[in-house]
């Protein structure tokens, strides 16, 4: 009862502040807005209003304001810098919410399901009642095991399944009205988002999701070794609790710790690197932080013997070799099996370092996921090979099937750079813009943002769903190799992978094989170039002349979109 109340209590937050914000943009969206001082002091007060309702209404709603903060390119910068905050740690359930999740689903209290103690049984495991980390739908405790397995008990919040419905709900209704208003064609994608977002609370679903993914790359001889997907044990998993192995590691926006001189033993890789067994905690340390306090307690040990007696030290690892793995990875996902991870971002991604000195990537929540199908994926890796070589009859046959009317639009957007192979309507679209004055030209800019959207939508009833998430991807492992520096060139590493695609993939006929095998040879000469330019950027990059290659094509990006309304912006990755 409590949960249903607070669920319509949500729903009617949303839908005022939806009205609201429909009222004032339909007020005030013009050159000279007549209760605004500016169209950006417009675009401020919404952007505020929007993100103190998806923090107040927590959930999904942070979900959702995070899948919007990633598609930075369809924000006016005031919503980006507020959206910034959509990846702050989510505030935790008590443990007594936690317990009873944990009842609902097993029929049993935590220490029956676990074997574990909260008194310090020497016979039995241990499990930290704080958890260890926040998101908006789940909360993760570590814990170990009689047997000695440390796992990560991922527990959903107690609220969640009863706010789903209502929450998903809610947000259709509202895109609903604001593409009626403002004549976007949004409103067709919901039920697919809809769909992926009820998936991410389905625990079962990510445990399948993290198993399929962990047989994959074993059969992939370019990753196995190099990348590591923790495993999932099913007897202590549920549909709202999923019990994996634990992972030490270090996150991949920590670049001095991956790169920092390894201080650890000779030929010993950092804690748990290939799955190796971690050192216990000390049971008489265990016990004595439990009786002095039992439920703020930490009892996992730091294990940071690796770092050296100065704590200085770091896994001494080259962030090229980082990188090369990473874009390996989400390329394979994309080109080879069709089954791509949609939620990359660093805070998702484990590094490691193997006693043979070399890199091991570990990925973790499998939650968002997309299947793509056989055809679709060929033609997306044939749509990537094509702008690498700027084939642009077959890059409008494809898009035009898809249903997007502006191909060089949709082309940069996919490249994340310039596209400049086309027919030139992006120069041709910024020519129309008027030189009248500034507040006349924000509006221009905003209005042709507008537009801009709808072309590379187009036809909704042909445009791929998966494209949403895909993208998704492609901005993320973008942004994660531009905080690093740009030590790769992932726009040859990425079309490689979708030339090489069309040579190994097992669903396409021997002739073709034989066929693209040759043209893969042709193309791999072709983007010699790519490397020259990238070479380049990383000369100046070190005489202190300018920034790395995703620098530069941002700044060209940048320049590109910016008469169109468009604004790129990394202050999302700052969270």
């Amino acid at each position: 009862m409590q949960f249903a109340a607070s669920g319509l209590a949500r729903s009617a937050r949303t839908l005022t502040l939806g009205a609201l914000a429909a009222a004032d943009y339909k007020i005030n969206f013009r050159p000279h807005p007549p209760l605004a001082d500016s169209i950006a002091a417009l675009h401020l007060r919404n952007a505020e209003r929007l993100v103190d309702l998806l923090r107040a209404n927590g959930g999904l709603y942070l979900k959702i304001g995070q899948a919007i903060a990633m598609q930075s390119a369809i924000l006016p910068p005031e919503f980006q810098k507020m959206f910034a905050q959509m990846f702050d740690d989510a505030p935790q359930n008590g443990w007594k919410d936690v317990e009873k999740v944990i009842r609902e689903d097993f029929g049993k209290s935590p220490e029956e399901v676990f074997g574990v103690s909260f008194t310090g049984d020497p016979t039995k495991g241990v499990m930290e009642r704080k958890a260890r980390a926040s998101a908006s739908v789940a909360q993760v405790h570590w814990a170990r095991l009689p047997d000695g397995r440390e796992v990560a008990i991922k527990v959903q919040k107690r609220e969640i399944a009863s706010q789903v419905d209502w929450d998903l709900l809610t947000f259709k209704v509202v895109t609903y009205i604001l593409s009626r208003l403002f004549d976007l064609p949004f409103y067709s994608l919901v039920p697919y988002i809809n769909e992926r977002l009820l998936l991410e609370t389905d625990f079962v679903n990510e445990a399948d999701n993290s198993v399929r993914m962990k047989e994959l790359i074993a059969n992939e001889s370019r990753l196995r070794g190099k990348v590591y997907i923790p495993i999932v044990y099913r007897e202590l998993s549920s549909k709202r609790v999923m019990t994996a192995e634990w992972i030490e590691g270090v996150r991949l926006w920590d670049k001095d710790s991956l790169t920092r001189p390894w201080k650890g033993s000779y030929r010993q890789g950092s804690p748990g690197a290939g799955g190796t067994p971690l050192e216990p905690p000390s049971k008489e340390e265990v016990i004595r932080t439990l009786h002095q306090n039992p439920y703020d307690q930490k009892l996992k040990p730091a294990r940071e013997s690796w770092k050296g007696k100065d704590g200085r030290g770091g896994l001494g690892l080259s962030l090229k070799e980082v990188m090369t793995t990473m874009v390996d990875l989400f390329s394979a996902q994309m080109f080879l099996w069709g089954y791509v991870h949609c939620d990359p971002h660093p805070g998702n991604i484990f590094i490691r370092r193997l006693p043979s000195g070399r890199t091991e990537l570990v990925l973790i929540d499998h939650g968002l996921y997309i299947h793509m199908q056989p055809h679709f994926r060929h033609q997306y890796s044939l749509f990537w090979k094509s702008l690498m070589t700027f084939d642009n009859k077959t890059i409008q046959e494809i898009v035009k099937s898809w249903g997007v009317n502006n191909v060089d639009v949709f082309a940069s957007a996919t490249l994340l750079r310039p596209y400049t192979g086309g027919d030139h309507t992006i120069e041709m679209e910024l020519g129309k813009l008027s030189k009248a004055e500034k507040d006349q030209r924000a509006f221009e800019m905003q209005q042709q943002m507008r537009r801009g959207v709808k072309e590379i939508l187009g036809d909704e009833t042909k445009w791929p769903r998966e494209l949403i998430f895909i993208g998704r991807n492609l901005r993320i492992v973008q942004g994660n190799n531009q905080f690093l520096g740009s030590p790769v060139n992932r726009i040859k590493i990425t079309g490689n992978w979708a030339s090489r695609s069309l040579v190994d993939d097992p669903d396409l006929s021997f002739h073709e094989r034989v066929k693209n095998w040759g043209r893969h040879l042709v193309f791999k000469i072709f983007i010699w170039g790519s490397d020259v330019v990238f070479y380049g950027t990383k000369v100046r990059q070190y005489l202190g002349l300018g920034g790395g290659m995703e620098d530069v094509l941002e700044d060209q990006m940048k320049q590109m979109v910016g008469d169109m309304g468009f604004e790129l912006n990394h202050s999302v990755f700052e969270g």
